[in-house]
């Protein structure tokens, strides 16, 4: 894989080798952390290595869904109370 610049910041992205049970790819990041860049095998043997993991890690862990195109993205949240006090006066 050649040599990537941040799209943000423009600073030359550092490439790593993925783990070996992820076979031989290569994952590029930026040094001051505005993102990451896969290609799209090594993106697939990501996903497919954690859904693996949930489904060997019990019962209190779930794998990531899949996305398909009918998919709506969830509500927005409110922030968490910053403690429970506060939960009193919402």
């Amino acid at each position: 894989m050649e040599t990537l610049t941040c799209p943000r910041c423009g600073s030359e992205m550092v490439s790593r080798a993925l783990s070996a049970s992820l076979g031989d790819g290569e994952i590029s990041l930026c040094p001051d952390g505005h993102g990451v860049f896969l290609a799209r095998a090594d993106l697939g043997a990501l996903v497919e290595s954690e859904i693996d993991w949930h489904r060997h890690a019990g019962q209190h862990t779930a794998p990531m869904p899949r996305i398909t195109a009918d998919m709506a993205a969830p509500p927005a949240s409110k922030a968490p109370a910053r403690a429970w006090v506060e939960t009193l006066f919402e």
